[in-house]
């Protein structure tokens, strides 16, 4: 495959299951795995503390919905994603038009979240929810 010169991935910023069923999940992840996370309010857990990706998470099916349609309900006509994954791109606007001019169907179009990240989402052929994003306090050197 070749990859469209408008597009530059800078890393891997971050990975994860689709939960379906959080206490399993939990079980796994926490009590046979042995991982270290954060857990927000809303019961998200997370951690930017584990070797080999910048951010780990595990994110509620619900979750990705809202973030993707504005709903807690994936819709019925999509399949569902098993995982997730995020792409840091040199430019998100030029990488979100390559997606479109390659035929992607775009779930969010370079849209600012609350915590700082401009993110653009849509599905894999294999299911994967895939973002292309710019994430500033990644990027940041000390």
């Amino acid at each position: 495959m070749i990859i469209p010169p408008n597009i530059k991935v800078l890393f891997i910023s971050g990975f994860g299951p689709i939960v379906q069923d959080s206490k399993a999940s939990r079980d796994l992840y926490i009590n046979t795995l042995g991982i270290s996370f954060d857990e927000m309010e809303s019961g998200y857990l997370h951690t930017a503390k584990l070797e080999g990706a910048k951010y780990f998470a595990l994110w509620p099916i619900s979750q990705a919905a809202f973030s993707c349609f504005g709903t807690d309900k994936w819709p019925e006509d999509i399949p569902a994603p098993q995982a997730w994954i995020e792409f840091d791109v040199e430019n998100v606007e030029t990488a979100t038009q390559e997606l479109r001019n390659q035929g992607y169907r775009l779930l969010v179009t370079a849209r600012k979240e609350p915590w700082g990240q401009t993110v653009t989402r849509f599905l894999s052929p294999e299911g994967l929810l895939v973002g292309v994003v710019y994430t500033p306090w990644m990027r940041e050197t000390s």
